[in-house]
This record gives C-alpha cells, structure tokens and sequence, in this order.
C-alpha cells in the first residue's frame, strides 16, 4: 500500500520551523544562563527543564487547557489576532517549541560555560558588552555546540507523538505528523504502511546523527 507523504513533509516542515525559531529564542537564554549571575537562575533552569522529565501527554494537556478557546488566554488570542493554537498547525509550532526548548538551551548553556572565562575577560577589558561578547566571541568558539542542539532540536521534533496528538489532535493536512500516521496505521492492521513511515524516520534521524557526529568529529579535529 502505497504511504501518504502528507505526514512526512508536515513532520519536516514543523521540525525545521521549529529549530530555526529556537535559534532565534534559545541561543540567546542559553547565553544569558551561561554568563548570568541571577539568584534565581536554577529556577529558570528548573522550569526549562521540566519538558526532559514530565511524560509529553502532561505537557500537552496543560498546553491544550492554555489554549483552549474556552480559557482566557485561548480566547484572547481568538479574539485579538483571531489564532486558535489547539487543533491547528500553528499550536504544534507553539508546543513544539516548548517542549524541544531545552535541546536547544543545554548544549549551547554547556558550550559556553566550558569556554575559558579569560576569553570573556579579555573581551570586557576591551570595551565590549555581555551581548557582543557573546555573539563575536564565545558562540562563533562553539559550533559544535551549536550543531548538536540544532540537531537535537530537529530529532527530538520529529519524534514527537503524545504532545502533539494532545494540542493538536490528527487533522490530516494539518496536524497528522509522521508518528500518528504510525499509529494510525498500526490501529487499522495496516503493519506494512506504518513499516514504510517507521523506516523513513529511522533512516532520517540515523542520517541527522551520523551527520552531527562526522561534523563535530571535522570541526574538534
């Protein structure tokens, strides 16, 4: 039976959308957490976090109680800009970057932290600010950082199921990403069809894997 390619470019496509936006969101916090000094840093640690130990289905069913039409913030976002989150593309776009936040924060957290201070140093003696210092010095020295949390990123999206099926349901066209065609496919006995999905992902992150390691390996040569 032939497969329906819908799932797999909608996976691609809120995989790559979400790693690009998690550039632009958390390669600055995990800056701001590397270099900070805030009292309160490990409760901002903590709550980015709670996605690597709480089951997806939890994270996704206080997202779905969040953006639910029927709650105050839902309804605002309804009302103002007309955008319902639940049961749409653009909450697995939201959730996604939620959930996948800290692939994204703690290898990057990690490479600059492991950077010498006397480079920071060196940098604020001649007259250069935290952010410069941070984008002209520290993160152009840690690529490999930064390629294992794009990669991260990107893997840890695409195996998503419980957290998208809970905010976004399985709306083919829009919200059925890879993982629920597999299980729908399994449901229906259609074992041959869920194989063909299964190996495409297996096949992919392998690749993604292999790629990252074989970079790192070129780059810390």
């Amino acid at each position: 039976m032939p497969i329906d390619w819908d799932p797999i470019w909608l996976t691609l496509r809120l995989a790559g959308i979400t790693t690009l936006l998690l550039l632009l969101i958390g390669v600055p916090l995990a800056g701001w957490l590397a270099l900070s000094r805030f009292r309160l840093k490990p409760i901002v640690e903590a709550i980015i976090s709670l996605p690597l130990v709480l089951p997806p289905s939890v994270v996704g069913f206080y997202l779905l109680l969040t953006f639910s039409p029927t709650s105050w913030l839902g309804a605002w976002l309804l009302r103002t800009i007309n955008l319902q989150l639940v049961f749409s593309f653009e909450g697995l776009v939201v959730a996604s970057l939620i959930y996948s936040l800290p692939f994204m924060v703690h290898p990057v957290q990690a490479g600059v932290e492991n950077l010498p201070t006397s480079w920071r140093e060196a940098s604020y003696t001649l007259g250069q600010s935290p952010t410069k210092t941070l984008w002209r010095v520290l993160l152009p020295n840690c690529k490999p950082a930064l390629l294992t949390g794009i990669v991260l990123t990107f893997a840890h999206t695409i195996g998503e199921f419980g957290l998208v099926l809970m905010i976004g349901g399985n709306l083919p066209g829009q919200t059925r990403v890879a993982s629920i065609a597999i299980y729908d496919e399994v449901e229906l006995l259609h074992f041959e069809t869920a194989h063909a999905y299964a190996v495409l992902l297996l096949g992919l992150s392998f690749a993604i894997l292999l790629l990252v390691y074989a970079i790192n390996k070129r780059v810390t040569v």
